[in-house]
């Protein structure tokens, strides 16, 4: 990848929220991704599963040999060259929304971090706990400063659940989904090739449809950040 590109992506990322780059995982990278996930064991309990959704929470801890497929020479180049030489992951998910899923999500902003502990702290809340993982909103500042990147294990658009997004939103702080103004804002449906990922902000409004044309959807959520947490406070998830 082309410095002056990777540049250019920057750019339109600060400014919209997000960009999609196709062409980041070969099929062969993809195919050796999809055959770890389908040979793990489903039965812990940081993965969840029903007819509409599967997800595995804290996804590069439980499957640790899944990181070296994951941050392949392309990934590692854009995190270096368009989030900062400094960022390292601090959370991620995977999604599996199967053929017949009836799953959409409205419009919301993603709001909070996953952390090791709670403590109470100015600035630091609402809290949540699900099975002893502790998730928090953090001050805005936190929130401004991470990426998220999303890999594509399937063609996704329209009809499968692509991410539908509000372009800037991301730097209006935290905008209530029900005060959105259709007169003012647009919004873009973000189709992502086999292979391909979309970056976004997590602060942009985001949401899904439900899939229409029976074709799944994987993704690989993963979300960066180069700032440490105040006082005791670390991030769950740390990877360098």
């Amino acid at each position: 990848m082309k410095q002056d590109f990777l540049q250019s992506q920057k750019e339109y990322i600060l400014e919209n929220g997000f960009a999609v780059i196709n062409s980041i995982f070969s099929v062969n990278e993809i195919e050796k991704i999809a055959h770890v996930i389908r040979n793990i064991d489903t039965s812990k309990e940081n993965f969840s599963k029903s007819e509409d959704l599967f997800a595995i929470r804290q996804f590069l801890k439980e499957i640790p040999e899944i990181n070296e497929l994951i941050f392949n020479e392309n990934i590692k180049t854009i995190i270096r060259e368009i989030f900062g030489v400094r960022y390292v992951a601090v959370k991620s998910i995977y999604f599996d929304k199967p053929e017949k899923s009836n799953w959409y999500v409205a419009y919301h902003q993603d709001l909070t971090i996953s952390v090791d502990k709670k403590l109470e702290m100015a600035g630091f809340g609402p809290w949540t706990t699900k099975q002893n993982q502790f998730a928090v909103q953090p001050p805005l500042s936190i929130l401004e400063n991470i990426y998220t990147i999303r890999i594509h294990l399937d063609d996704t658009d329209e009809n499968n659940g692509a991410l539908k997004v509000v372009p800037k939103s991301h730097a209006k702080g935290i905008y209530r989904p029900e005060t959105i103004d259709w007169t003012v804002e647009t919004e873009e449906i973000c189709n992502v090739e086999k292979g391909g990922i979309m970056i976004m902000k997590p602060l942009i409004l985001h949401g899904s449809n439900r899939t229409t044309n029976g074709k799944k959807r994987r993704v690989i959520h993963i979300e960066f950040s180069d700032m440490e947490l105040p006082q005791e406070l670390k991030w769950s998830e740390r990877l360098n």
